[in-house]
């Protein structure tokens, strides 16, 4: 099952300090122009290599990109290698910055 997370709920996860990897899979250049703190970059481009650095299918794992598409299929990809704890940021990066919250420049 794939939940989604909208950003308010995504940055009170944050404020919460809580427990889950942020992994973002835009692509690099993309990234280059700012990218949500905390978050790691795994381009979807790569994802399928990528994702075998995750160790644990049971950790909470939350996935962005500009608008929620790419993340959607990376969700899905990860749900057919057996993660079960997957949500999906609704209107990604797009929908964080349009509600004012902080984007990190490199």
């Amino acid at each position: 099952m794939i939940k989604e997370l909208s950003v308010e709920e995504l940055k009170a996860k944050m404020d919460r300090k809580e427990n889950f990897l942020l992994i973002d899979v835009r692509e690099q250049g993309e990234w280059n122009q700012g990218y949500i703190e905390g978050a790691k970059l795994m381009p979807l481009s790569c994802f399928q290599i990528d994702f075998e650095k995750l160790k644990d299918p049971d950790q909470e794992i939350v996935i962005q990109c500009k608008s929620g598409k790419r993340s959607m299929d990376a969700c899905q990809f990860l749900l057919g290698e057996g993660f079960s704890n997957l949500a999906n940021v609704t209107g990604g990066i797009m929908a964080w910055e349009n509600n004012g919250y902080k984007i990190t420049k490199p």
